[in-house]
């Protein structure tokens, strides 16, 4: 039944686009959108003025400037990027289906963030206190663990055959035996047959279950009735889980072998006790039983998991264990690093919250203060502490189901037990920097998800179990563990923990930054070659001059060396050596961003409900989608809406794949400087074979000259040049412009790269690929314009002579000067974007978590 729900949960969740996925669709649409608009609009003028009722070579014009403008090679270029950066992630331990920027990341505790292996440390019964761990900090007074002590035998028993473990080999000595099963029963499994008086198996099998019932996230208890004879009967119940759960079935409880009744004082010791414990991070379990009447509960009782047919009240607290699971190595140092990149960090976990907090507090996930712990500290009571007096906060799952969905942001509730403050006034869960969720079940955990989710987070979820698949699938990036995880964990997961580390997590989000600049640097360098492609076609159309660019040159920097050069930014290293994961993530979510998102959010209602019909005579207010024709009339006529350009211009402060700052600098910035100087060496070259700026434009409006056929051209020294000549001349400016662009291009491969530092450097030149990338680029452009044969196809010259590329090194030089002061002057901003220091984080590597008692 349980597992249906899980299958459930999972079911009705559908996995989110990819936020890359979406600014990689929503650039290619900007893109699309700006070629067609200046394809349409080089049309009309070029049929109006050079190409004069000649459509056919207007539109293969046309189509030039589309060519231009749209960068072919990129759809491959990240492809090849993002399948690069995933194999290598791989040696790193991470297996990724799915890059995400992460915002927050919810993570599981036991098996992520402690090492699944559990040791009993304590065990209270009767009132009393005893240590069963020889490294243990209790104190002197604590007696050691004995199973001649009141309660003992009871616990150890429970502790065996209240169990679902199994053995990879049952012919070797039980200590040498690998225990199969949950980590909490393998740590009470190992404790029981320390001490049971016979043999475990045998022991196991002398008590045969009639029936069970697993334990479960929902129930937090588990219960077996054994075939175990008693002095009133032959049925024994024994049930272990949370100890407010199997406190609240019994009305009794054992102290010295005798039955006595719950009273307030057993309940304030019961506290004790517990606090006791689970304030050190240990795991707690309480233990009850039930010695079955034989008149009511015969031996072949008839015992039903669905019609709740078994005892399940009037049991008799035996008492309860506690389990220690430390912290992994290498936890407490990654969250410190996740959180100094600005990505919060919370934990979500089925423990106490006492439990919860403790461990939290050891791998930096806490620093500060909850409302309880400073009550605690300065005297006071919970309700005098103020909200903004705190920075951290313990939610119990028993209360996420009584919040509705505005409480999120604003209630007040109290947990007794726990006696913590859950939420208060005016305070949202998730405006704390420091968040813990204990005691939650896997709809608590979807529940969570699905809020942060709606205040603009990019949620990360790590888990392992079969009850972390929903939100896993739920998630922007689930993190599934390889070696622990389960089929169904990583099958929903877009990311795996091939080492099952919590600390590679850091590892992956270090290279999804690092893939998200280089894919940015990438985009930055491919689209700054449109400006000086477009910039010509433009002059030969409006002044009009010959053609700079062929629309096949135009194809061989797109699909020639700026492919090479693009795909070597995927080598690319970080600019300082923690620059990206000192910066906050590219999405804020703060107030301002989440009162934008809820302006969105009504105007897409609005616009929803204009596209959708009512239907009020059968089911009341049910929408009604319409048809994909009248869905697709709605979608193009929203460019001509208001809430379409709201959107669109809003201002917000993330950083997308394509911002307007990129697009400044390639088309505006270093798009004019490459343009400047591709098409100054264009008119030296026409100026040294006899052509000046305006003799150029009188040769190309009379639209006779420059092919092989055309009359002689006298110039305005009284040259005569030949059509022979004119070819060569027009050759040799189109090589000249082609190679311009090329050697631009070159400086600007280390000129994107200028953020948080200077485009000098050892950092800056780092990267062979680069210069493999300029290489097999000039090998390419030489072979073009200085082979004959090809002059056919390409229209190159081999008389251009190098002395010309001198023009666009020093634009180069040039570009290099620009991207150093765009640094000085983008500085501020970037200061402002990088994390704080936060204080109290401890950075050394995590130690065990207890203390070893010095012996006398």
């Amino acid at each position: 039944m349980f597992s249906g729900q899980i299958a459930s949960l999972t079911g009705g969740e559908n996995g989110n686009e990819s936020p890359l996925a979406h600014e990689i669709a929503r650039f290619v649409t900007i893109v699309s959108c700006i070629a067609i608009l200046f394809a349409v609009v080089f049309f009309v003028v070029g049929i109006a003025t050079v190409y004069k009722g000649q459509a056919a070579r207007t539109v293969t014009f046309a189509v030039s400037v589309l060519v231009a403008f749209v960068p072919e090679g990129l759809p491959s270029v990240v492809t090849l990027l993002l399948s690069i950066a995933a194999k290598r992630m791989a040696k790193q331990n991470v297996l990724v289906k799915d890059l995400q920027g992460l915002t927050l990341l919810a993570t599981d505790k036991t098996g992520t963030l402690t090492r699944n292996q559990m040791t009993v440390t304590n065990l209270w019964s009767g009132g009393q206190m005893y240590t069963a761990f020889q490294s243990n900090n209790d104190e002197e007074n604590v007696p050691q663990f004995s199973m001649s002590a009141p309660g003992m035998t009871e616990m150890v028993d429970i502790a065996a055959l209240n169990s679902r473990i199994k053995f990879d080999k049952i012919d070797v000595p039980f200590e040498q035996r690998n225990i199969l099963g949950d980590a909490t029963e393998t740590g009470l499994a190992r404790f029981s047959g320390r001490y049971l008086k016979s043999d475990y198996d045998e022991h196991v099998k002398k008590y045969p279950k009639v029936f069970e019932v697993p334990f479960n996230s929902s129930n937090k208890w588990a219960l077996v009735i054994l075939n175990k004879p008693h002095s009133s009967g032959t049925l024994t119940s024994y049930i272990k889980g949370a100890p407010e759960r199997v406190l609240a079935k019994c009305t009794t409880y054992l102290k010295d072998g005798v039955l006595c009744h719950i009273t307030e004082e057993f309940s304030a010791s019961f506290d004790e006790a517990y606090n006791y414990m689970a304030s050190r991070g240990h795991r707690v379990i309480a233990c009850a039983q039930s010695l079955l009447p034989e008149d009511k509960y015969p031996l072949n009782c008839h015992f039903s998991k669905n019609d709740g047919n078994y005892p399940s009240s009037d049991y008799c607290f035996v008492g309860l264990v506690s389990l220690e699971d430390p912290p992994k190595h290498g936890v407490r140092e990654a969250i410190g690093k996740l959180r100094l990149a600005g990505i919060k960090v919370m934990m979500v976990t089925g423990d106490h919250p006492k439990t919860a907090e403790a461990i939290a507090r050891k791998i930096n996930l806490i620093l500060g203060d909850t409302r309880a712990t400073l009550a605690e500290k300065t005297g006071r009571t919970i309700e005098e502490v103020y909200e903004d007096e705190v920075s951290a906060v313990v939610v119990h799952g028993d209360d996420i189901d009584q919040l509705e969905g505005w409480q999120w942001d604003q209630s007040k509730i109290f947990t007794p037990a726990a006696d913590v403050l859950i939420l208060n006034v005016a305070c949202s869960v998730f405006s704390k920097q420091e968040i813990v969720f204990a005691r939650t079940s896997p709809k608590h955990k979807l529940e969570i998800v699905k809020r942060a989710q709606a205040l603009g987070h990019i949620v990360g979820v790590t888990g392992d179990g079969v009850n972390d698949a929903p939100a896993l699938k739920k998630a922007d990036l689930g993190i599934a563990m390889n070696i622990s995880g389960s089929d169904v964990s990583k099958e929903a997961a877009n990311m795996i923990l091939l080492d099952d580390n919590f600390a590679s997590t850091v590892n992956g989000v270090a290279e999804g930054r690092l893939i998200f600049s280089n894919l940015k640097r990438s985009i930055q360098y491919t689209v700054t070659h449109s400006t000086p492609e477009v910039i010509p076609q433009l002059l030969y159309v409006v002044l009009p001059i010959p053609p700079p660019l062929s629309a096949i040159l135009i194809l061989v920097i797109d699909l020639g060396f700026e492919l090479l050069a693009a795909l070597s930014f995927a080598w690319d290293k970080p600019e300082t050596a923690d620059g990206l994961m000192r910066m906050n993530p590219r999405k804020s979510v703060n107030e301002y961003s989440i009162k934008t998102l809820q302006r969105r959010a009504l105007r897409r209602s609005r616009t929803l409900i204009a596209t959708s019909t009512i239907d009020a005579e059968n089911s009341g207010a049910k929408l009604i989608r319409r048809s994909r024709l009248a869905t697709l009339f709605s979608k193009l006529r929203a460019p001509f809406s208001r809430a379409f350009w709201e959107d669109l211009m809003e201002h917000t402060d993330n950083e997308t794949l394509v911002d307007w700052k990129l697009l400044s600098y390639a088309y505006l910035e270093a798009g004019v400087i490459e343009s400047i100087g591709s098409l100054l060496p264009y008119f030296v070259v026409f100026w040294k074979q006899g052509f000046t700026p305006g003799e150029l434009r009188i040769t190309q409006k009379a639209n006779i000259y420059f092919t092989r056929s055309s009359p002689d051209f006298i110039n305005g020294r009284g040259q005569i040049i030949t059509a022979a000549q004119q070819v060569e001349a027009l050759a040799q400016a189109q090589s000249i412009t082609y190679l311009s662009i090329f050697i631009i291009q070159c400086f600007n491969l280390f000129a994107v790269k200028a953020k948080l530092s200077f485009p000098f450097g050892r950092q800056v030149v780092s990267n062979v690929w680069n210069f493999v990338g300029i290489m097999a680029g000039a090998c390419l452009g030489i072979f073009i314009i200085y082979t004959p044969p090809l002059h056919y196809v390409f229209g190159g010259s081999y008389h251009l002579l190098p002395l010309y590329w001198l023009i666009p090194m020093a634009f180069g030089v040039l570009l290099l000067i620009w991207s150093s002061l765009r640094v000085l002057l983008m500085r501020k901003s970037l200061d402002k974007a990088k994390v704080r220091d936060i204080k109290g984080l401890m950075m050394f590597p995590t130690m065990r978590t207890v203390s070893i008692r010095s012996r006398r």
